[in-house]
């Protein structure tokens, strides 16, 4: 299963000027909000995630929202992404791939999961 997400860094950074550490905490942990310097950073969190919904087949809502995706990195600063318990156990969930790129104003995530069951 595999998802993808775009989205422009200029709105992300919108939203943190607008709402500040609240607009963080909308959609990323605290340990999550430690690894943001920089609003792209920020926007690849927010397209991973997004991105990852998608590649569940079910878009962030009740089955899957923000906080059921975490986000840290590896030793090499490569990203790792971790599903919720439920979400791993609802959708038969074994392995979790993700990369995030940024260019151009743009924050681009793909995601690739594995698991026992279909979708």
């Amino acid at each position: 299963m595999i998802g993808i997400d775009l989205v422009k860094i200029e709105r992300i950074e919108g939203l943190i000027e607008r709402h500040g550490d609240r607009a963080l905490q909308r959609f990323l942990s605290p340990e999550e909000i430690t690894l943001v310097s920089k609003p792209h950073t920020a926007a690849g969190f927010w397209a991973a995630k997004e991105a990852c919904a998608k590649a569940l087949g079910c878009g962030i809502g009740g089955e899957c929202g923000f906080h059921d995706i975490t986000i840290s990195k590896t030793d090499r600063g490569a990203p790792r992404l971790t599903l919720s318990e439920s979400v791993r156990a609802r959708y038969g969930i074994t392995d979790a791939s993700l990369s995030i790129t940024h260019d151009g104003g743009f924050a681009i995530a793909v995601v690739a999961l594995e698991g026992k069951n279909s979708l």
